[in-house]
């Protein structure tokens, strides 16, 4: 069993930038593929980035390439999200997710353990 907690979260104006933390309960923290998703009222649930388990390359929506950074620290159980250069539509719930495995990284179905999200608002 796995329990993520999100936080980071807030209201930032257009251009600048977040930075999400996730941290994670279990002793294999290594072993799991890591990801963020993103769900804005009325829309499914988007990928964002992922970090693979055992320290692949990381992945990333297209939308999010060049202006967010998936890193994480396997000794302190943390998957971090550095956002910059935000858009108002970027304004979502940011939740974290793990599967133990790296199956369909961009596939929410895939994951097996969520965190409960932290809502990001960018003002325009």
């Amino acid at each position: 069993q796995v329990q993520l907690v999100e936080s980071g979260g807030g209201l930032v104006q257009a251009g600048g930038s977040l930075r999400l933390s996730c941290v994670a309960s279990g002793r294999t923290f290594s072993g799991y593929t890591l990801a963020w998703f993103r769900q804005a009222p009325g829309k499914e649930r988007e990928f964002v980035a992922a970090t693979p388990l055992y320290g692949g390359a990381p992945y990333y929506a297209d939308s999010v390439k060049g202006r967010f950074t998936i890193s994480r620290d396997n000794a302190k159980n943390t998957v971090y999200l550095q956002m910059n250069s935000l858009k108002p539509e970027y304004t979502a719930v940011y939740l974290c997710a793990a599967q133990s495995s790296a199956v369909r990284v961009g596939t929410p179905m895939s994951y097996d353990y969520w965190g409960h999200g932290t809502q990001d608002t960018v003002s325009s």
